[in-house]
């Protein structure tokens, strides 16, 4: 049986409507970058499923979806070190413009290995939104070109973000305080 650290206590770091507003945001930006180009978006599964709907919503235009997941997480608050392909793209995705939308790129490992997985399938460019660009603890040479926020540190929760598969319900985004 996994041990897991009893939660301390939420605090709202992003409330659901400044949520709202930054994907419409983001929304707009792609839109206007890919008008006319067929483009695909790809959720990185499980954490960035409610973003990715919400940002899907609000495109304008036309887009394929698909999905992958990737796990470096575990059941735990800190990354393994390795990237598990649990699911892969059942799209082609050779000379299309695709869009990677992911919860959070923190140490970029994840995003590291994804990237060079598409870049194999002779994508014809490739980009990256994240709802957090957490800088601090970043190994990887990754570029997110479309953020919603970034983060300086503190590990969160809520709209899609997990901590050992709770609080992903959460509609807004809350740093999690674990007991010591």
């Amino acid at each position: 049986m996994s041990h897991i650290t009893r939660v301390k206590g939420l605090r709202e770091l992003y409330a659901a409507p400044v949520i709202e507003e930054r994907v419409r945001e983001i929304a707009w930006k792609i839109d206007k970058l890919y008008e006319g180009k067929p483009l695909v978006m790809i959720c990185v599964l499980k954490g960035a499923f409610m973003f990715f709907s919400d940002l899907v919503k609000r495109i304008t235009i036309e887009t394929e979806v698909d999905f992958v997941r990737l796990a470096s997480y575990g059941k735990g608050a800190s990354s393994s070190g390795t990237v598990s392909f649990l699911k892969d793209t059942e799209l082609s995705l050779r000379n299309k413009d695709v869009i990677i939308v992911e919860d959070i790129v923190d140490s970029g490992l994840t995003m590291d290995f994804f990237i060079r997985q598409l870049e194999a399938r002779s994508v014809n460019s490739l980009r990256i939104v994240a709802l957090i660009d957490k800088l601090e603890r970043r190994e990887w040479p990754v570029t997110v070109d479309f953020s919603g926020f970034t983060l300086s540190s503190g590990f969160i929760v809520g709209y899609g973000l997990d901590y050992a598969e709770r609080f992903r319900e959460l509609p807004a985004v809350y740093t999690l305080e674990l007991e010591e």
